[in-house]
């Protein structure tokens, strides 16, 4: 508990003594009115001070003044000898535990993303003169060595340039397994260094770094409302004024019509009575609370999960999702390409794939960096020139004054040039040189562990349709495809091509079910705005893929998709049951209270029992290990 927290318990504990002594002690009149606002205002200043402030500002309606009028309207009853003050006490008391409550379920999930908000670094150790000198990350420029010693938080992504050590990613990725990092490796910000010194060559500013865009993402989570919540905000600036009316009314019209109409007694103090039981019941704090709080701590959970949600729109969406759609490259294969094949070739290997890596020199693409790392030396760039690349190709350049094209049977036919096909799974790179085919080299990718499993979940998890977009071969793009049990798989498509296709998937859509796209490179970003939904992988994945996408998985594993969407459901499910059980209750208490069946205490359970109840019930989106 907080200091807030702890100072509001001790608020009620002395209200509740008070309350039950005063129950004993034998006065009466004003005596036992004056003794009992001892508790009251104990317990009840604030609310009468929040109360007045929203009618100086002209905002009336809302839970605080519902609260004011019914209790300052149950102590005038008792004062004129026809109500208790207990009755008035009692509902500030139970409405203050229910504030508790909720005051402690939400720090709850609030320290569940301040502990994603400890991967903040204070400072960045750079080295000057032999000494280690602290300095603002915000003042590190890229390019600079910083040095991370063991036990401190990595405070700019960069790549590490000596030493090694093993990290703790728990606040990133959700998972508590070490990763072992040495020189030429890439490391991220808001991981802990663990065992050895690292010194790390930074590749961003602190401000795009990794770190400060997760803390952005988070902060800025809660701005984006989900339907559900914008119904509530909606429902309770037309709800709380019009039950005030229809208290006040319940308080004048029945006396008058008795006395004018029916020439009976008025029975005043029955009716107000029942008006301001009417009030404390018709009070919309569960619903107000709880369906906020229920996608908050459904958002920080799934972030304590290595999941990033962008707002709880996207939880809601998240949840209707009942069709994936999926890149294969670094999504569910590794993008860990390597050379495993030279085919045809009038050359010997070393030679053509010396050829294909300088050709390929200037692409930072997968197959590009697995031809240079074949090649096996230091790329000397000036070697090649006039480099052309062809958008869903490949390269023509020339490498030694030899015109050299290198790309897939798409470029051979561009240029007229004769290929062999091949019978390999894999990504082939077709070479010609001087306009005479010279062969073709494979480039085989390694799907990742836990692609398999992750499909079968989703399957599992109720989603009706698999679909892989790739710009690999028919041949490859299958082969993946059935190793990982994926429905629908569209191969050899150029960047282009995959919003096409998604265009076309989201149109054939029928009922409510929400399209979600998973991908990781730049190239995707233009399909993740363009899908109902947008997953990005957070690890390895591009900042134009995380910044178009709505949701991010900090490990880049398939497996917190099905994990993602279960997170979602259950937080849904929650809104929903504290929808029903809070509009549920109320509208059977406030007729029992209008036709005076229920008394205040029936109405204090219809308001604070049912917000606690409702609040206890929200917390539980934040229990997500399970899932």
């Amino acid at each position: 508990m907080n200091k807030k927290q702890k100072k509001m318990l001790l608020r009620i504990i002395i209200a509740a003594v008070l309350m039950i002594v005063l129950h004993f002690v034998p006065v009466h009149g004003v005596i036992r009115f004056l003794l009992y606002m001892v508790p009251y205002l104990v317990i009840g200043h604030d609310i009468l001070k929040k109360a007045w402030k929203g009618i100086l500002n002209r905002q009336v309606f809302d839970e605080n003044f519902l609260m004011t009028v019914a209790t300052i309207g149950a102590m005038a009853t008792g004062l004129a000898g026809s109500g208790d003050y207990v009755e008035a006490v009692a509902v500030m008391l139970f409405y203050q535990i229910g504030e508790l409550f909720q005051s402690y379920a939400v720090g709850k999930s609030r320290r569940n993303i301040s502990e994603l908000m400890d991967i903040r670094p204070d400072y960045a150790n750079i080295e000057q003169d032999g000494v280690l000198e602290q300095v603002d990350p915000d003042e590190v420029e890229i390019g600079t060595i910083i040095t991370v010693q063991p036990g401190e938080k990595v405070p700019i992504d960069g790549v590490i340039v000596e030493g090694t050590s093993t990290l703790n990613t728990s606040a990133l990725t959700g998972e508590s397994l070490p990763r072992d990092a040495a020189a030429g490796d890439e490391i991220v910000s808001g991981c802990i260094n663990m065992t050895g010194v690292l010194k790390i060559r930074t590749t961003r500013e602190f401000g795009e770094s990794t770190v400060s865009k997760i803390l952005d993402l988070v902060e800025n989570a809660s701005s984006r409302k989900s339907r559900s919540e914008d119904f509530i905000s909606k429902f309770a600036k037309v709800y709380t004024p019009a039950v005030c009316y229809g208290a006040l009314a319940l308080a004048f019209l029945p006396p008058l019509v008795r006395l004018f109409a029916m020439g009976l007694p008025a029975e005043w103090s029955m009716w107000i009575y029942r008006a301001l039981t009417f009030l404390v019941i018709s009070c919309p704090c569960a619903l107000v609370i709880s369906i906020p709080l229920s996608f908050f701590a459904g958002i920080g959970g799934a972030s304590n999960a290595g999941v990033l949600v962008k707002g709880s729109n996207y939880l809601e969406m998240l949840s209707q999702t009942d069709q994936v759609v999926f890149d294969k490259t670094g999504t569910l294969t590794q993008g860990v390409f390597e050379v495993s094949a030279v085919h045809h070739n009038t050359m010997s290997r070393e030679a053509l794939i010396e050829y294909a890596a300088l050709a390929e020199s200037a692409s930072s693409h997968p197959i590009s960096k697995s031809l240079q790392h074949a090649y096996g030396k230091e790329i000397d760039r000036s070697r090649a020139s006039d480099i052309q690349e062809i958008s869903g190709n490949g390269v023509i350049a020339k490498v030694d004054g030899v015109e050299v094209a290198a790309g897939n049977a798409r470029l051979m036919k561009r240029l007229n040039i004769s290929y062999e096909d091949c019978h390999k799974v894999g990504t082939i790179v077709h070479m010609a040189i001087d306009g005479k085919y010279a062969g073709h080299i494979i480039i085989s990718d390694l799907v990742k562990p836990t692609s398999k499993a992750a499909i079968k979940e989703l399957k599992s998890a109720g989603i009706k349709n698999t679909v892989m977009l790739t710009g690999d071969t028919e041949a490859t793009a299958r082969q993946v495809a059935s190793e990982l049990g994926i429905d629908t798989v569209f191969a050899e498509l150029l960047p282009g091509d995959k919003v096409s296709k998604v265009e076309e998937l989201l149109q054939k859509k029928t009922g409510k079910g929400k399209l979600a796209f998973v991908g990781d490179g730049i190239n995707d970003a233009p399909v993740l705005s363009r899908a109902d939904i947008g997953i990005a992988m957070g690890a390895m994945g591009s900042d134009a893929a995380i910044e178009a996408a709505d949701v991010v998985l900090m490990d880049d594993d398939p497996m917190k998709i099905a994990k993602a969407i279960k997170i979602s459901r259950k937080c849904l499910g929650i809104v929903y049951q504290n929808i029903v059980f809070a509009i549920g209750v109320k509208i059977l208490c406030l007729i029992l209270g209008a036709v005076g069946i229920a008394n205040m205490w029936l109405a204090i359970f219809a308001d604070v029992g049912v917000m606690i109840i409702a609040v206890l019930n929200a917390v539980r989106a934040l229990f997500v290990k399970n899932l």
